[in-house]
């Protein structure tokens, strides 16, 4: 079992006419049914609305096979994000976070959840930033056992999170035990400022001791290890718009890694999270190809579980 920690949300996409849509998102719930759509077992741990959003997202979850880490809904209003779409397809975020039901995990809620059968741990987003459930996080990865791996994706939201001490602290405290780090080139422009993508990238490996997946674009993924670089192509498709692309990335690699039966102490073998991550480019690869977060399944990756 896996279990992602974070938001469930519904995204409001605006494209450059104008044009509105919504899909259900959060990029760690994104991550879940990822999971979950490769035939790996999922929870997602973050608070679902009983109102008509949270329906919403519960019907997906349990077409996915998704458990809901916390049992039951919560009464708080569904987390809405507003996504503008660039010329390319990429996304920027405005959040409408204050009292609604991502913020209602609390970490005795958190910590009373995680089930015995949990294997690795994801956290990240706005469950870095959005309390109590930043504080629900950090509970969670400083109580991981030391056989269950923790993979953490920092993926920067500016809007909510520029000069906010919060995350600053909840991140330092998760990359204490992190054994994996993904981030994309925004991601480190934003935690390294004025540094050189790649160089803040083996800077973060050296400072955290986590092996870093530096995700850059539609260019090539660095698998960053102490003084190793692994660089895998990323193969050229139409792209529809990238919205839940990384987050795909993460599910995959890890429904690869536990599908495959590979441990917490693998990570230390640069090769097998190489493969892991070629496969969860193949799975970001078709995510981009398809309008709003809308992940394969594992007969749909070209290849399958090699």
């Amino acid at each position: 079992m896996i279990t992602v920690i974070g938001e469930a949300l519904v995204d409001i996409i605006v494209d450059q006419q104008g044009g509105v849509t919504s899909v259900v998102g959060g990029a760690p719930l994104n991550t879940a049914r990822t999971i979950a759509r490769l035939g790996v077992p999922a929870t997602f741990l973050g608070g679902v609305s009983t109102d008509s959003f949270g329906r919403r997202i519960m019907r997906l979850l349990d077409a996915d096979g998704v458990v809901l880490g916390l049992g039951a809904q919560v009464p708080e209003p569904t987390t809405l994000a507003i996504a503008q779409l660039d010329e390319g397809g990429a996304a920027t975020y405005r959040f409408m976070m204050e009292g609604t039901s991502a913020s209602a995990v609390t970490p005795e809620m958190a910590l009373a959840h995680i089930g015995s059968d949990c294997r690795a741990l994801h956290v990240g987003t706005l469950g870095l930033v959005l309390q109590p459930l930043a504080d629900a996080t950090v509970a969670v990865v400083a109580g991981a056992s030391d056989d269950q791996l923790v993979m953490a994706d920092p993926n920067c939201r500016p809007s909510v999170m520029t000069g906010s001490s919060v995350f600053r602290q909840a991140l330092d405290s998760v990359l204490l035990r992190a054994d994996l780090v993904k981030v994309s080139g925004d991601d480190l422009e934003f935690l390294f400022p004025g540094q050189n993508a790649l160089e803040a990238a083996v800077s973060l490996n050296a400072d955290s001791g986590a092996v870093v997946l530096f995700t850059d674009g539609a260019n090539v993924v660095h698998v960053i290890g102490p003084g190793t670089d692994v660089v895998l192509d990323v193969p050229k498709v139409p792209v529809v718009d990238t919205v839940g692309a990384g987050d795909s990335f993460s599910g995959g690699f890890l429904a690869w890694w536990l599908h495959n039966g590979l441990a917490r102490a693998d990570v230390a073998d640069l090769e097998k999270v190489a493969q892991a991550a070629r496969f969860g480019i193949a799975v970001a690869g078709i995510t981009c190809q398809r309008p709003g977060a809308d992940p394969p399944h594992s007969n749909e990756v070209p290849g399958g579980w090699e």
